[in-house]
């Protein structure tokens, strides 16, 4: 009786060396997913900071190419003194219109 006694304590041991090895399947599985998602994760925000980094560079061009557009003073005053605006919105609509006061008065009612 002992060889079955042996037969059914390696019946138990399978069993449960399946159910240890499905619930360490299950584990690792998630342990997988969570990876993913984190070089998911770590992947969009890099995305995303060179996305941000992009626009800063073009809002800095953006800067230096409405700071070399060339405006009359005058036209500031102008400006700012018939439609009631800041100096600084007046200076930056006319140069937005390449320093053209009509374009940038119409801009500014519109």
């Amino acid at each position: 009786m002992e060889a079955g006694d042996g037969d059914v304590d390696r019946g138990v041991d399978s069993k449960d060396l399946q159910q240890q090895s499905k619930a360490f399947d299950k584990l690792t599985d998630r342990v997988e997913d969570r990876q993913l998602d984190s070089s998911r994760a770590q992947s969009a925000m890099a995305s995303i900071a060179a996305s941000a980094e992009a626009e800063k560079n073009a809002m800095r061009l953006r800067e230096k190419e409405l700071a070399a557009v060339k405006i009359n003073a005058a036209d500031v005053d102008i400006i700012a003194n018939e439609l009631e605006l800041d100096k600084k919105v007046a200076e930056r609509t006319l140069r937005e219109h390449k320093g053209d006061a009509v374009a940038a008065i119409r801009s500014l009612l519109h």
